[in-house]
């Protein structure tokens, strides 16, 4: 084998990528999420249910977790020992960027290392000292020079061009009628607050294990999920409604991340990040905070319960919370922590009333605290 030789490989894996580029070009490929809607369909989301009384506090819309009680599938918003890829995708740029990493991704990655590994061999045989005592003086060669340059844009741009609409698509502001939930992280356990449906609060543990947990304390079981995911409190999200996450932390930076949801965003203290996703299937899903925050930055889970609108109303409700007007953009000012207005700030005015008494005067308010209709305690599993 020569230069001809040489040649012929370079021409195999040109044919060779564009096949590939063929069967990215002709697979059926999810639609992200920043996609145009089709002409008549509204992207306002039915977040408003039919009124729906208050529950009682014992009432059977909440489970033992505080969620409806929704059955955990196997293999589904969880990882599974022994099994390697992603996990099923629920939303829309999940799916896309699922059939991306199969269709497009790995495919050209092998074929790549495949090249590679045939050039490496080539030249080892082909140049070994046996075979070539003289070594060749050829310092140019044109054809090769324009080929390791063409091919490598080629793969590229097969690569860019899905992954800038996915990127795209992850920043899709969430439309009118979207859910607005916000995750708070904190050392350690997550605080998650509904600002359009009342502002109330609720806290999630880790779930701890038979033998680890004081006298009296709840105990995972196998319907609160697997372990180290478990939470003593899921949130509930509806099905088929926007979702506009907005995160933020307390103390250091937290990263909220929930793989079947292609959801990963940091949480930063003094900062606001915000993201928007639409949950397809009902279920139950978990993940964890994935930005190394402290000693037990291993147990800090995530659990979301995706039911039906008209469920997630009732929820509500049950919660203690209101329905905003169908359609309804958010108008509630969510304040940083540590900024007036803030929990945390409300949370240190309380205990300064508690001391001195409130604080009455012609001019200035007296600090009122949010409401906290799941009654959870502020403190989290921290030094346990």
């Amino acid at each position: 084998m020569s230069i001809k030789g040489l040649k012929r490989i370079a021409i195999a894996a040109g044919l060779a990528m564009a096949g590939l580029g063929s069967i990215a070009g002709h697979a059926a490929a999810p639609v992200p999420q920043a996609a145009s809607a089709p002409a008549g369909v509204s992207n306002v989301a039915p977040t408003t249910a039919a009124a729906t009384p208050p529950a009682a506090p014992a009432s059977p819309l909440l489970a033992r977790d505080g969620a409806p009680g929704g059955e955990i599938k196997a293999g589904i918003g969880q990882p599974v020992n022994g099994v390697y890829g992603l996990q099923p995708q629920v939303t829309r740029n999940g799916e896309f960027a699922h059939w991306m990493h199969n269709i497009v991704l790995f495919p050209v990655i092998t074929a790549i290392s495949l090249f590679v590994l045939a050039l490496l061999g080539w030249v080892v045989f082909r140049y070994r000292a046996a075979a070539n005592p003289v070594p060749s003086k050829t310092s140019h060669n044109t054809t090769i020079e324009v080929l390791w340059t063409l091919l490598p844009v080629l793969a590229l741009v097969l690569i860019a061009v899905p992954s800038i609409g996915l990127l795209q698509a992850q920043f899709k502001p969430a439309p009118a009628g979207a859910v607005t939930l916000k995750a708070i992280g904190n050392q350690w356990y997550w605080t998650y607050q509904y600002p359009d449906h009342g502002g109330f609060e609720i806290t999630a543990n880790l779930l701890k294990e038979k033998g680890e947990a004081a006298a009296g304390e709840r105990t995972r079981t196998d319907a609160d999920g697997p372990r180290l995911l478990a939470t003593d409190n899921r949130i509930v999200l509806p099905v088929g409604v926007p979702i506009r996450l907005i995160t933020t932390s307390n103390d250091v930076i937290h990263s909220w991340a929930v793989p079947a949801f292609w959801i990963k965003l940091d949480a930063i203290p003094g900062r606001l990040n915000e993201t928007s996703f639409t949950i397809e299937k009902p279920g139950v899903y978990f993940g964890q905070c994935s930005e190394l925050c402290g000693a037990r930055h291993a147990y800090m889970p995530i659990a979301v319960e995706a039911v039906t609108p008209a469920q997630f109303a009732a929820w509500i409700a049950a919660k203690g919370g209101t329905m905003p007007a169908r359609g309804q953009a958010s108008n509630k000012v969510i304040p940083q922590p540590g900024a007036d207005g803030s929990a945390a700030e409300a949370t240190t005015a309380n205990a300064t009333d508690a001391v001195t008494g409130p604080t009455e005067n012609v001019t200035t308010a007296a600090p009122t605290a949010p409401q906290g209709a799941t009654n959870n305690p502020a403190t989290g599993n921290a030094g346990q």
